[in-house]
Protein backbone atom coordinates (compact mmCIF):
# COMPACT_ATOMS: atom_id res chain seq x y z
CA UNK A 1 0.00 0.00 0.00
CA UNK A 2 1.08 3.55 -0.84
CA UNK A 3 0.06 6.86 0.99
CA UNK A 4 -0.30 9.38 -2.89
CA UNK A 5 -3.28 11.61 -1.79
CA UNK A 6 -3.25 14.22 0.98
CA UNK A 7 -5.99 16.82 2.63
CA UNK A 8 -4.44 19.63 3.80
CA UNK A 9 -6.37 22.85 5.20
CA UNK A 10 -6.83 26.01 3.85
CA UNK A 11 -10.03 27.10 5.28
CA UNK A 12 -11.12 29.00 8.65
CA UNK A 13 -11.29 32.29 10.11
CA UNK A 14 -8.53 32.14 12.51
CA UNK A 15 -9.88 34.58 14.86
CA UNK A 16 -7.25 33.98 17.33
CA UNK A 17 -5.02 36.01 15.05
CA UNK A 18 -7.27 38.90 14.37
CA UNK A 19 -6.33 41.52 12.65
CA UNK A 20 -4.47 40.12 10.52
CA UNK A 21 -6.46 37.49 9.54
CA UNK A 22 -8.92 39.89 8.75
CA UNK A 23 -7.32 40.73 5.37
CA UNK A 24 -5.62 37.65 4.74
CA UNK A 25 -5.97 33.75 4.79
CA UNK A 26 -4.15 32.32 7.94
CA UNK A 27 -2.45 29.75 5.63
CA UNK A 28 -0.72 32.42 3.95
CA UNK A 29 1.05 34.59 6.57
CA UNK A 30 4.74 34.07 6.20
CA UNK A 31 6.76 31.86 8.26
CA UNK A 32 10.48 31.88 7.02
CA UNK A 33 9.22 34.51 4.01
CA UNK A 34 7.66 31.55 3.07
CA UNK A 35 3.40 30.64 3.21
CA UNK A 36 2.96 28.75 5.91
CA UNK A 37 0.96 26.43 4.06
CA UNK A 38 4.11 25.88 1.04
CA UNK A 39 6.08 24.29 4.80
CA UNK A 40 2.81 21.59 5.12
CA UNK A 41 3.03 20.57 1.08
CA UNK A 42 6.79 20.67 0.72
CA UNK A 43 6.41 18.21 3.84
CA UNK A 44 3.62 15.98 2.28
CA UNK A 45 5.61 15.59 -1.12
CA UNK A 46 8.88 14.61 0.57
CA UNK A 47 6.43 11.53 2.01
CA UNK A 48 5.41 10.84 -1.35
CA UNK A 49 2.20 12.40 -1.71
CA UNK A 50 1.20 13.36 -5.44
CA UNK A 51 -2.49 15.05 -5.12
CA UNK A 52 -3.24 17.06 -2.33
CA UNK A 53 -7.20 18.21 -2.40
CA UNK A 54 -7.23 21.62 -0.08
CA UNK A 55 -10.35 23.06 1.43
CA UNK A 56 -11.33 26.38 1.16
CA UNK A 57 -13.61 29.19 2.44
CA UNK A 58 -16.63 29.82 0.07
CA UNK A 59 -15.67 32.30 -2.73
CA UNK A 60 -11.43 32.06 -1.42
CA UNK A 61 -9.72 32.90 -4.53
CA UNK A 62 -6.11 34.09 -2.81
CA UNK A 63 -5.16 30.41 -1.97
CA UNK A 64 -5.73 29.18 -5.34
CA UNK A 65 -3.70 32.67 -6.47
CA UNK A 66 -0.13 31.63 -4.32
CA UNK A 67 -0.47 27.65 -4.55
CA UNK A 68 -1.70 27.11 -8.25
CA UNK A 69 -2.20 23.50 -9.37
CA UNK A 70 1.00 22.12 -7.68
CA UNK A 71 2.94 22.13 -11.17
CA UNK A 72 5.72 24.17 -8.81
CA UNK A 73 5.93 20.66 -6.49
CA UNK A 74 5.49 18.43 -9.55
CA UNK A 75 2.52 17.26 -8.13
CA UNK A 76 -1.57 17.85 -8.96
CA UNK A 77 -3.22 19.82 -6.63
CA UNK A 78 -7.17 20.87 -6.78
CA UNK A 79 -9.45 22.75 -3.96
CA UNK A 80 -13.02 22.31 -2.54
CA UNK A 81 -14.97 24.70 -0.92
CA UNK A 82 -16.25 23.69 2.49
CA UNK A 83 -20.20 23.90 2.64
CA UNK A 84 -22.39 24.33 5.06
CA UNK A 85 -20.23 26.56 7.46
CA UNK A 86 -17.57 25.31 10.07
CA UNK A 87 -19.04 22.09 11.37
CA UNK A 88 -15.30 20.53 12.54
CA UNK A 89 -12.11 19.68 11.03
CA UNK A 90 -13.58 15.78 10.50
CA UNK A 91 -16.02 17.26 8.44
CA UNK A 92 -13.76 18.74 6.03
CA UNK A 93 -13.07 15.04 5.29
CA UNK A 94 -15.59 14.02 4.71
CA UNK A 95 -16.46 16.91 2.33
CA UNK A 96 -13.24 15.34 0.17
CA UNK A 97 -14.73 12.14 -0.41
CA UNK A 98 -15.11 11.92 -4.16
CA UNK A 99 -11.23 13.09 -4.29
CA UNK A 100 -10.47 10.54 -2.09
CA UNK A 101 -12.53 7.70 -3.17
CA UNK A 102 -11.53 4.36 -1.28
CA UNK A 103 -7.64 5.57 -1.68
CA UNK A 104 -5.29 6.02 1.53
CA UNK A 105 -4.47 9.47 2.55
CA UNK A 106 -3.04 11.67 4.77
CA UNK A 107 -4.93 14.75 6.29
CA UNK A 108 -2.98 17.62 7.40
CA UNK A 109 -3.67 20.76 9.14
CA UNK A 110 -1.41 23.11 7.26
CA UNK A 111 -1.23 25.63 10.30
CA UNK A 112 0.76 22.27 12.16
CA UNK A 113 4.67 23.09 11.88
CA UNK A 114 7.21 20.26 12.28
CA UNK A 115 10.45 19.92 12.18
CA UNK A 116 12.24 16.62 10.48
CA UNK A 117 9.70 14.57 7.35
CA UNK A 118 6.95 12.87 7.27
CA UNK A 119 8.39 9.90 5.19
CA UNK A 120 9.43 8.02 8.77
CA UNK A 121 5.07 8.53 9.71
CA UNK A 122 4.38 6.92 6.78
CA UNK A 123 6.30 4.11 6.19
CA UNK A 124 5.56 3.12 9.59
CA UNK A 125 1.97 3.15 9.35
CA UNK A 126 2.36 0.69 5.91
CA UNK A 127 4.96 -1.77 7.26
CA UNK A 128 2.64 -1.75 10.64
CA UNK A 129 -0.13 -2.45 8.56
CA UNK A 130 -2.40 -0.28 10.43
CA UNK A 131 -5.71 0.91 9.76
CA UNK A 132 -5.18 4.18 11.09
CA UNK A 133 -2.75 6.25 12.84
CA UNK A 134 -2.00 9.18 14.77
CA UNK A 135 0.79 11.56 15.43
CA UNK A 136 1.51 12.82 19.09
CA UNK A 137 3.46 15.50 20.76
CA UNK A 138 4.11 15.77 24.62
CA UNK A 139 2.74 19.61 25.47
CA UNK A 140 2.54 21.03 29.12
CA UNK A 141 -0.96 21.88 28.68
CA UNK A 142 -3.42 18.78 26.96
CA UNK A 143 -6.58 20.72 27.63
CA UNK A 144 -6.80 22.38 24.01
CA UNK A 145 -6.08 19.49 22.27
CA UNK A 146 -7.67 15.58 21.07
CA UNK A 147 -5.60 13.44 23.79
CA UNK A 148 -5.11 9.63 23.32
CA UNK A 149 -5.96 7.71 26.00
CA UNK A 150 -3.56 4.52 27.02
CA UNK A 151 -4.45 1.32 29.44
CA UNK A 152 -2.08 -0.21 31.98
CA UNK A 153 -0.16 -2.04 29.43
CA UNK A 154 0.52 1.37 27.37
CA UNK A 155 -2.10 0.13 24.29
CA UNK A 156 -4.02 2.69 23.02
CA UNK A 157 -7.59 2.29 23.46
CA UNK A 158 -9.33 5.73 22.83
CA UNK A 159 -8.74 9.15 22.18
CA UNK A 160 -10.83 12.46 23.65
CA UNK A 161 -11.49 15.81 22.47
CA UNK A 162 -10.01 18.26 24.49
CA UNK A 163 -10.70 16.44 27.98
CA UNK A 164 -10.89 19.03 31.19
CA UNK A 165 -8.78 16.14 33.12
CA UNK A 166 -6.17 14.91 30.47
CA UNK A 167 -5.10 11.34 30.97
CA UNK A 168 -1.88 12.36 29.90
CA UNK A 169 0.38 15.38 28.55
CA UNK A 170 0.30 13.67 24.55
CA UNK A 171 -1.46 16.13 22.64
CA UNK A 172 -2.90 15.07 19.03
CA UNK A 173 -1.14 16.88 16.62
CA UNK A 174 -2.63 17.32 12.99
CA UNK A 175 -1.21 14.84 11.26
CA UNK A 176 -3.26 11.70 10.54
CA UNK A 177 -3.50 8.52 8.28
CA UNK A 178 -6.34 6.28 7.20
CA UNK A 179 -6.26 3.50 5.11
CA UNK A 180 -8.72 2.22 2.35
CA UNK A 181 -12.66 3.45 2.88
CA UNK A 182 -12.48 3.32 6.39
CA UNK A 183 -12.64 6.92 7.77
CA UNK A 184 -15.94 7.75 5.62
CA UNK A 185 -16.88 4.17 7.50
CA UNK A 186 -16.62 5.73 10.30
CA UNK A 187 -18.07 9.04 9.46
CA UNK A 188 -21.42 7.60 9.16
CA UNK A 189 -21.19 6.32 12.47
CA UNK A 190 -20.17 9.29 15.13
CA UNK A 191 -22.00 12.48 16.08
CA UNK A 192 -21.28 16.14 16.56
CA UNK A 193 -19.56 17.32 19.97
CA UNK A 194 -21.03 19.23 22.49
CA UNK A 195 -19.39 22.32 20.18
CA UNK A 196 -21.84 21.41 17.68
CA UNK A 197 -18.61 19.54 15.13
CA UNK A 198 -17.40 16.86 14.24
CA UNK A 199 -14.06 15.83 15.50
CA UNK A 200 -11.50 13.59 14.54
CA UNK A 201 -10.78 11.74 17.76
CA UNK A 202 -14.24 10.72 17.55
CA UNK A 203 -13.20 8.73 14.47
CA UNK A 204 -10.25 7.39 15.97
CA UNK A 205 -12.51 6.06 19.03
CA UNK A 206 -15.31 4.88 16.59
CA UNK A 207 -12.42 2.74 15.15
CA UNK A 208 -10.61 1.78 18.42
CA UNK A 209 -13.67 0.41 20.09
CA UNK A 210 -14.31 -1.63 16.55
CA UNK A 211 -10.92 -3.22 16.95
CA UNK A 212 -9.15 -1.78 14.37
CA UNK A 213 -5.66 -1.34 13.93
CA UNK A 214 -4.81 2.82 15.24
CA UNK A 215 -1.27 3.15 15.38
CA UNK A 216 0.89 5.90 16.90
CA UNK A 217 4.45 7.55 16.70
CA UNK A 218 5.83 10.20 18.52
CA UNK A 219 6.72 13.21 16.86
CA UNK A 220 10.73 13.97 17.63
CA UNK A 221 12.04 17.80 17.50
CA UNK A 222 9.46 20.18 17.58
CA UNK A 223 5.72 20.49 16.46
CA UNK A 224 3.42 23.66 16.91
CA UNK A 225 0.01 24.38 15.93
CA UNK A 226 0.27 28.12 15.15
CA UNK A 227 -3.42 29.16 16.78
CA UNK A 228 -2.13 32.31 18.17
CA UNK A 229 0.57 35.16 17.25
CA UNK A 230 3.21 33.67 19.88
CA UNK A 231 2.85 30.45 18.40
CA UNK A 232 3.62 31.62 14.95
CA UNK A 233 6.41 33.92 16.73
CA UNK A 234 8.00 30.76 18.09
CA UNK A 235 7.71 28.58 14.74
CA UNK A 236 8.96 31.33 12.66
CA UNK A 237 11.96 30.85 15.17
CA UNK A 238 12.19 27.72 15.00
CA UNK A 239 12.20 27.21 11.28
CA UNK A 240 15.12 30.60 10.50
CA UNK A 241 17.40 28.45 13.21
CA UNK A 242 16.99 25.20 11.44
CA UNK A 243 17.30 26.31 8.15
CA UNK A 244 21.15 25.85 6.26
CA UNK A 245 23.44 28.65 5.61
CA UNK A 246 22.75 27.94 1.71
CA UNK A 247 19.11 29.33 1.79
CA UNK A 248 20.41 32.74 3.19
CA UNK A 249 21.79 34.23 0.11
CA UNK A 250 22.67 38.18 -0.50
CA UNK A 251 20.66 39.19 -3.68
CA UNK A 252 20.54 42.84 -2.65
CA UNK A 253 23.09 46.05 -2.26
CA UNK A 254 24.39 46.79 0.68
CA UNK A 255 26.21 50.00 2.00
CA UNK A 256 29.75 49.69 3.21
CA UNK A 257 28.74 51.10 6.75
CA UNK A 258 25.75 48.36 7.23
CA UNK A 259 26.84 45.62 9.81
CA UNK A 260 26.17 42.06 9.59
CA UNK A 261 26.18 38.91 11.61
CA UNK A 262 25.02 35.20 11.65
CA UNK A 263 22.23 33.83 8.77
CA UNK A 264 21.06 36.87 6.83
CA UNK A 265 19.08 36.40 3.35
CA UNK A 266 18.58 40.00 1.68
CA UNK A 267 16.78 39.64 -1.69
CA UNK A 268 16.80 40.98 -5.00
CA UNK A 269 16.14 45.04 -5.00
CA UNK A 270 16.37 45.33 -1.41
CA UNK A 271 19.03 48.28 -0.45
CA UNK A 272 20.59 48.06 3.07
CA UNK A 273 21.81 51.43 3.38
CA UNK A 274 23.41 53.68 5.99
CA UNK A 275 24.17 52.51 10.14
CA UNK A 276 22.14 49.09 9.77
CA UNK A 277 22.97 46.57 11.73
CA UNK A 278 21.44 42.50 11.32
CA UNK A 279 21.54 40.78 13.70
CA UNK A 280 21.22 36.65 12.10
CA UNK A 281 18.91 34.89 11.15
CA UNK A 282 16.84 37.30 9.24
CA UNK A 283 14.85 37.05 5.99
CA UNK A 284 14.80 40.16 4.13
CA UNK A 285 12.19 39.58 1.10
CA UNK A 286 12.42 41.50 -2.27
CA UNK A 287 12.22 45.40 -3.09
CA UNK A 288 12.87 46.11 1.02
CA UNK A 289 14.11 49.24 1.86
CA UNK A 290 15.98 49.71 5.59
CA UNK A 291 18.21 52.77 6.47
CA UNK A 292 19.64 53.49 9.93
CA UNK A 293 18.07 50.55 11.76
CA UNK A 294 18.76 47.43 14.00
CA UNK A 295 16.86 44.68 12.75
CA UNK A 296 16.90 41.07 14.67
CA UNK A 297 17.62 38.46 15.44
CA UNK A 298 14.63 37.06 14.69
CA UNK A 299 13.28 38.89 12.17
CA UNK A 300 11.52 38.01 8.70
CA UNK A 301 10.48 41.55 6.61
CA UNK A 302 8.24 40.48 3.44
CA UNK A 303 8.39 42.16 -0.01
CA UNK A 304 8.23 45.64 -0.21
CA UNK A 305 8.58 46.90 3.37
CA UNK A 306 10.26 50.31 4.73
CA UNK A 307 12.19 50.02 7.98
CA UNK A 308 13.86 53.55 9.28
CA UNK A 309 15.04 54.63 13.03
CA UNK A 310 14.17 51.84 14.26
CA UNK A 311 14.95 48.84 16.39
CA UNK A 312 13.09 45.33 15.92
CA UNK A 313 13.49 42.15 17.32
CA UNK A 314 11.58 38.21 16.89
CA UNK A 315 8.99 40.00 14.24
CA UNK A 316 7.07 39.20 11.47
CA UNK A 317 6.98 41.97 9.58
CA UNK A 318 4.18 41.78 6.24
CA UNK A 319 4.49 43.37 2.53
CA UNK A 320 4.68 46.93 2.00
CA UNK A 321 4.85 47.96 5.84
CA UNK A 322 6.58 50.72 7.00
CA UNK A 323 8.10 51.35 9.99
CA UNK A 324 9.32 54.93 10.54
CA UNK A 325 10.61 56.06 14.32
CA UNK A 326 13.10 55.42 16.55
CA UNK A 327 11.05 52.70 18.65
CA UNK A 328 12.06 49.18 19.76
CA UNK A 329 9.38 46.78 18.03
CA UNK A 330 9.41 43.28 19.87
CA UNK A 331 7.42 40.03 19.63
CA UNK A 332 5.00 41.62 16.69
CA UNK A 333 3.33 40.79 13.68
CA UNK A 334 3.04 44.12 11.26
CA UNK A 335 0.60 43.87 8.92
CA UNK A 336 0.63 44.22 5.03
CA UNK A 337 0.93 48.18 4.35
CA UNK A 338 0.70 48.91 8.10
CA UNK A 339 2.45 52.14 8.98
CA UNK A 340 4.29 52.57 12.22
CA UNK A 341 5.57 56.29 11.89
CA UNK A 342 6.60 59.38 14.03
CA UNK A 343 4.25 61.77 15.04
CA UNK A 344 5.63 65.21 13.85
CA UNK A 345 3.11 67.81 15.22
CA UNK A 346 1.93 68.97 18.23
CA UNK A 347 0.63 68.27 20.50
CA UNK A 348 2.70 65.56 22.01
CA UNK A 349 0.91 61.95 21.59
CA UNK A 350 0.07 59.26 19.46
CA UNK A 351 -2.40 59.05 16.64
CA UNK A 352 -4.10 55.67 15.86
CA UNK A 353 -6.32 54.61 13.43
CA UNK A 354 -6.48 50.90 15.08
CA UNK A 355 -9.17 47.63 13.90
CA UNK A 356 -10.95 45.50 15.63
CA UNK A 357 -9.32 43.34 18.35
CA UNK A 358 -5.38 45.05 17.66
CA UNK A 359 -3.25 44.65 20.73
CA UNK A 360 -0.88 47.94 21.38
CA UNK A 361 1.85 47.71 24.09
CA UNK A 362 3.41 50.90 24.55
Amino acid sequence: MKIKKAILTGGGRATRLYPITTTINKHLLPLANKPMIFHAIQKAVDAGITEIFINTNPGETELQKHIGDGGHWGIKIKYFEQTGGPQGIAHVVKEAEKFIGNDPFLYYLSDNVVLGNLKEYVEEFIQGRHDAMIALSKVDDARSFGVPVFDDAGKLVDTLEKPQNPPNNFAITGIYLFGPKLFFDAFKNIERSARGEYEIPSIYSYLLKNNYSVGYKEITGWWKDTGKAEDLLHASRLLLDNMSDSEFPNHGSLDSSAKITGKVHVGTGSRIGQNVVIDGPVIIAENCLLEDCHIGPYVTIAAGAEIKHARIMNSIILDNALVDAPMTVIDSLVGKNAQLIKRNKEPNGHRMIIGDKTIIEM
